[in-house]
């Protein structure tokens, strides 16, 4: 059998160590439409063939029906319940107190649920605002999110969390183009949309450069602001680095008052002008000539219309950096020392070791007296204190022990 020797506390150390690493999505990951999946999970019914919709899209690092694809991050929007563009889109309440909207509105109430979502596990209540800066006292109007984009890394990028003042990611603040120069479209002739037109120029880099001075906390963990690289007095979202969360103001990050047109989902039984079944126009004949992107867009569209415009255009198209950051992996470490002194662990456990007679084999004959006893420890199990075997350790060669050496084996545990 084994040779045994109890550990001492001395034996065994504890530390704690940091790995980085770098994490960076490129463009066409965002707004490829094979790397973008939905999960179409929302159905209306009535007029037409209907809406359905995603409530959130993940994005993966390469084509996600490849079995070596790996999600990256998921992206949704929500619209906070007590904002100016649910009060202005709504029609009223009903008796149980649930929101009502017109039918020139689309999914508003999963809209605001998922804002509430976030707010109940990031911020504590699912009736609070998320605020840029963050902490900004109330009311909205100090720095409130009405409308806001959330973007949540995977496990597998954002690991133990996101190391602060890493972030930057790099967003078009501009459609490709404004309609007429911003006077009512009356078709989609000439200038032609701007919804699904993959933005080329009005880039920003929104970055949470100073937030390792200023810290913040809230129910979800650490969170820092993210400010406009060329104007870091502007507050345009915030980051919940334990959470692995970007929270971005809409109506800071895009140009909300610019003009909107295109095509999008609804419920429509009949085709008009550049809309089909199923389908109606925004800023163009048929619709709101006047429309914005906030908050006429963001209201009347579905989630997949809007995180389709998001994806798709607004961080363009093509192998640049979209975003980066690194992320955090603590390392948890137990270092077991094993000491065999001079006299100690010479025998072997191996019943070869030993002839018939119990005494030691030796390697030449007519040397039994000469010749010391000797062992190659090849292994080490580490048990509890019933003898039960909780690990096992290997070295990678052989290594003679002998009455003339004292071994120290170092044996590490990391989780």
């Amino acid at each position: 059998m084994a040779t045994y020797k109890e550990l001492s506390s001395a034996d065994i150390k504890t530390s704690r160590s940091v790995l980085n690493q770098l994490i960076d999505v490129i463009q066409e990951d965002i707004s490829g439409s094979s790397t973008r999946k939905k999960y179409q999970v929302f159905v209306t019914g009535g007029i037409g063939p209907g809406v359905t919709s995603s409530l959130f899209q993940t994005v993966y690092d390469q084509d996600f029906s490849l079995q070596t694809a790996n999600p990256v991050f998921d992206v949704t929007m929500g619209i906070y319940s007590g904002s100016g563009v649910v009060a202005t889109a709504s029609s009223g309440i009903d008796s149980a107190g649930k929101l009502l909207f017109p039918s020139q509105t689309l999914m508003m109430r999963e809209k605001i649920n998922i804002y509430r979502q976030f707010a109940q596990m990031l911020l504590g209540d699912a009736t609070y605002q998320f605020t840029t800066p963050f902490g900004t006292t109330q009311p909205p109007s100090t720095g409130g999110i009405d409308s806001a984009v959330f973007i949540c890394f995977k496990r597998l990028f954002a690991r133990d969390e996101i190391k602060r003042e890493t972030f930057a990611m790099k967003f078009f603040q501009s459609a490709s183009r404004a309609p007429y120069a911003g006077k009512p479209q009356l078709s989609f002739n000439g200038d032609g949309p701007n919804l699904n037109l993959t933005s080329v120029s009005g880039s920003a880099i929104y970055t949470d450069v100073g937030s390792a001075t200023a810290r913040e906390m809230a129910v979800g963990g650490e969170v820092g602001n993210l400010v406009n690289s060329a104007d870091t007095a502007n507050k345009v979202g915030t980051i919940f680095y334990d959470q692995g969360i970007v929270v971005l103001d809409m109506t800071k990050v895009m140009s909300a008052s610019q003009k909107v047109s295109g095509t999008i989902d609804s419920m429509n039984a009949t085709a008009y002008n550049d809309a089909a079944v199923g389908q109606s126009t925004i800023g163009g004949v048929g619709g709101n000539v006047f429309a914005k992107f906030i908050p006429d867009f963001i209201v009347s569209a579905s989630m997949d219309n809007i995180l389709d415009h998001i994806c798709a255009t607004r961080f363009s198209s093509g192998s640049l950096t979209a975003m980066t950051f690194q992320n955090v992996t603590n390392i948890n470490s137990t270092l077991i020392f094993c000491r065999a002194t001079a006299d100690e662990f010479n025998y072997s456990s191996n019943p070869t070791f030993t002839d018939s007679t119990g005494r030691i084999r030796v390697i030449d004959e007519g040397e039994e007296v000469t010749q010391r006893a000797f062992s190659f420890i090849t292994t080490i199990g580490l048990y509890d204190a019933r003898n039960n075997l909780l690990a096992v350790a290997k070295l990678s060669r052989p290594v003679e022990k002998n009455d003339e050496k004292d071994i120290t084996m170092r044996i590490r545990l990391d989780f």
